[in-house]
């Protein structure tokens, strides 16, 4: 536990070659840039003092050692390096970020732009709703649903209610605090996001014992750190590291501290079991 909240947390790391690329530049600068989301508590987000912090950015600060074992350089400066919903894919591959440490579901439209990791998080499309709502998503026709725009998510709800021929109203938010403003209010009669996001705005709300976590998946999704495309040595150095992880416990661990109150799903815990063998 203590390894991963130092590599998170310190400066720079203190003594692991290959001839790819991402570990060429380095090697060479003795900088590796990991792109983290400020607004995806509990998986990725900013704290108070302005520091990375959720689940994503403590793997990667477990990661940043491995790679520096690796790479065997006196020194190497981790810099934690925000992006937005928007642009994260597209600074991976202009080599903005080395890694990209977020909320992050893999798709087959994302890898022509990026490469990803093993999975590191399974999650699903999920909603939260008023105290007395139904999560029955017919009951919901007719009414205000939110979700975060340009989103997996956002496209999950829209294919959802165009196959079934429910209609609704989609708000567009920009970001989940604006959205779980609204539905403290009363101006949504739901709420569609990741459903480990979710629990993290739920337990943070002041009126939490007016919402509730619906029960109901829309999708599955898995989760990787994305990283450049067509980087085989790099994407097979971050593969073994998070293979060990997983192993030795290290992943289970990052969890708990991560999302103390929350037990991992089942989707997760069939992951901590199926993670690729080390050799």
């Amino acid at each position: 536990m203590k390894s991963f909240m130092t590599a998170l947390l310190a400066g720079a790391l203190v003594a692991g070659a290959s001839s790819a690329q991402t570990l060429d530049r380095i090697k060479e600068t003795g900088m590796l840039k990991l792109g983290y989301r400020i607004d995806a508590a509990p998986l990725s987000y900013q704290s108070e003092d302005g520091s990375p912090a959720g689940y994503s950015p403590f793997v990667c600060g477990e990661l940043a050692q491995g790679i520096l074992n690796h790479i065997k350089i006196p020194n190497l400066d981790v810099e934690f390096v925000p992006v937005s919903v928007q642009d994260r894919f597209e600074r991976v591959a202009a080599g903005d970020v080395d890694l990209l440490c977020g909320a992050a579901t893999i798709t087959l439209s994302r890898r022509e732009i990026v490469d990803f990791s093993i999975p590191t998080f399974a999650d699903g499309t999920s909603v939260l709703l008023p105290v007395n709502g139904s999560d029955n998503l017919a009951d919901l026709a007719g009414q205000k649903l939110g979700v975060r725009r340009d989103t997996t998510t956002e496209t999950a709800l829209n294919n959802t209610l165009a196959s079934t021929a429910i209609f609704a109203e989609v708000v567009r938010f920009a970001d989940h605090g604006a959205a779980m403003r609204a539905m403290e209010n009363g101006e949504l009669a739901a709420y569609f996001a990741d459903q480990s996001i979710l629990a993290g705005l739920w337990l943070n709300s002041p009126q939490r014992e007016n919402m509730k976590l619906g029960n109901a998946l829309l999708t599955v999704e898995q989760h990787g750190l994305a990283m450049a495309r067509g980087d085989t040595e790099f994407r097979l150095l971050v593969d073994r590291l998070l293979s060990v992880m997983y192993a030795r416990g290290t992943m289970q661990e990052i969890f708990k501290a991560a999302m103390p109150d929350v037990q991992p799903g089942e989707l997760l815990r069939a992951m901590y079991s199926l993670a690729p063998l080390r050799e």
